[in-house]
């Protein structure tokens, strides 16, 4: 393994062992206070070094984030023997440990492998961006100046209606699968907004993601440490590259370890903290069809793309715990019902694995039971309720025409309304 260490800090042993065993800082012993957040503890944190034993399946590690091979993962997910379920489980906890414990970052080199699918969709969200500035104009943005990039909200469902046999393919992928039910576990609900900034295009702000890193200060003093403990296994964030991104293009500006700072949904909005932000981000080069994962509790921001030429495009994915509020409402059974044929016909062609089949469908279909009305949708044979994920795979296996389906979906909706 090629280990590539990240620029020596200006801590010290001492620094990390305060660090790693400071007393959380609150107020009233149960609720976090901006005014006593203390950049040095978080600085004591970044001191950390990520090590290969700790990420054993990665290829090497560059600036403390661990870098892994999609064909790697790959080969795990072809393998037909019993230990494919483990091997792959394997990994999914080492991704699990890397955000929770580690850097709160990695990089999958060559996510996809397959060129055309995402030149395909960057064509197809291309013409979605063109014609929703023919029909809005500019549109606003967080974090940026209106009008220095171009962003699709809910590109997974535009992407799915618009050109459901891209989608298909696009999100018919293991390995963003894997990463997906690594952090979240299954029943995640995926979300995407695809963000195309232009030459010239500035930094975003350090900041936070959601949950809590969608919210004013004020309103995050006013809930308890143990949910600004619990927002960032609620959400996982991710960029598909759509581009080759060089670092003059902008790539996302990471601050490995950041996460471990409980108190950073308070800290994050001060100006000391993006100084230390400003002073210790690294970025890293992605190519096209390369993916970045990260908690997000993860202080980032998007660079500048100070190129001559690059249009950085990326499809920022913000995957969902079941167990959580997704940022963006879908039209799922709309998304289902133009999907199940696309999907029919590839599974029935050889066009598309099985673990590709699964993932576009995760990728689409509702696979949570929840919130229902439980007297006209009960349980059966278990706990909880079929899901629209089950649905769809009962529907494929017993080879329902699209009619049938789209029936027995209306009938599932149906039975889940108060």
């Amino acid at each position: 393994m090629n280990h590539v260490k990240a620029a020596p800090g200006n801590g010290n042993n001492s620094g990390q062992s305060r660090g790693q065993n400071a007393p959380v800082t609150v107020t009233n012993g149960t609720y976090y206070s901006e005014a006593r957040c203390n950049p040095d503890d978080l600085l004591a944190l970044l001191e950390r070094e990520t090590q290969p034993a700790d990420v054993p399946h990665a290829t090497r590690i560059i600036h403390n984030v661990p870098i892994y091979s999609g064909d790697a993962v790959r080969q795990i997910l072809v393998q037909e023997d019993e230990g494919r379920a483990t091997a792959r489980q394997h990994l999914m906890a080492e991704w699990a440990q890397v955000m929770l414990h580690g850097a709160g970052v990695l990089v999958i080199e060559g996510a996809y492998d397959d060129m055309a699918v995402i030149d395909a969709a960057t064509g197809a969200y291309g013409a979605i961006i063109a014609d929703e500035k023919a029909a809005n104009g500019t549109a606003a943005d967080h974090f940026a100046k209106a009008g220095a990039n171009d962003r699709i909200w809910n590109s997974a469902q535009k992407l799915c209606l618009r050109a459901p046999d891209i989608f298909a393919r696009y999100f018919g992928n293991p390995v963003i699968d894997m990463v997906c039910e690594a952090w979240l576990g299954p029943c995640y609900q995926m979300t995407a907004q695809v963000n195309l900034v232009r030459p010239g295009g500035q930094a975003q702000q350090v900041h936070r993601d959601y949950h809590l890193g969608f919210q004013a200060a004020d309103m995050c003093a006013k809930f308890p440490a143990h949910v600004h403990h619990l927002s960032p296994v609620l959400t996982l964030q991710g960029a598909v590259a759509h581009c080759d991104m060089p670092l003059e293009s902008g790539p996302t500006l990471l601050l490995p370890y950041s996460q471990l700072y409980r108190e950073g949904y308070m800290a994050w909005r001060r100006q000391d903290f993006r100084d230390l932000f400003n002073a210790r981000n690294v970025q890293l080069p992605l190519r096209k069809g390369d993916a970045l994962f990260f908690n997000p509790a993860l202080f980032h921001a998007a660079g500048s793309n100070s190129s001559q030429d690059i249009q950085r495009m990326a499809n920022l994915l913000q995957v969902s715990s079941a167990y959580g509020r997704a940022m963006e409402s879908l039209d799922r059974v709309a998304m289902c019902k133009v999907m199940y044929p696309v999907i029919q016909d590839l599974a029935g062609a050889g066009g598309l694995s099985p673990v590709e089949q699964s993932a576009a469908i995760a990728a689409c279909a509702e696979g949570y039971s929840f919130p229902t009305n439980l007297d006209t949708d009960p349980p059966v044979g278990g706990l909880a309720p079929e899901t629209q994920n089950q649905l769809f795979h009962r529907a494929l296996d017993a080879g329902m025409t699209p009619d049938q389906f789209n029936a027995a979906l209306d009938i599932l909706m149906a039975r889940q309304v108060p």
